[in-house]
């Protein structure tokens, strides 16, 4: 999985369970949408994953917390352009 993420990907929090190895309450929350910063190609110490993330909210945080958001789809919108009006002169 941690090959799909990568810098700047958005992600959705979908695990704020306390931490993994202290049992301390993380700062993350559920349904939050964070930036990735940085992939580690660290294993979890749970086990769970191949990767951690770094999002900005401490250091970084297993990779199983998140899942990836697709990226938004670019819309084509018509441009009005506008034109210099020609003047008479009378």
């Amino acid at each position: 999985m941690s090959d799909a993420i990568g810098p700047g990907d958005l992600v959705l929090c979908v695990n704020a369970a306390p931490n993994h190895v202290t049992g301390e309450p993380v700062p993350l929350l559920a349904g939050e949408t964070y930036r990735v910063f940085t992939v580690m190609d660290f294993a979890c110490p749970c086990g769970r994953s191949d990767a951690l993330l770094d999002v900005g909210v401490d250091f970084a945080w297993c990779q199983s917390r998140f899942r990836l958001l697709p990226k938004p789809k670019l819309e084509v919108k018509p441009r009005r352009v506008s034109a210099p009006r020609e003047k008479e002169t009378v």
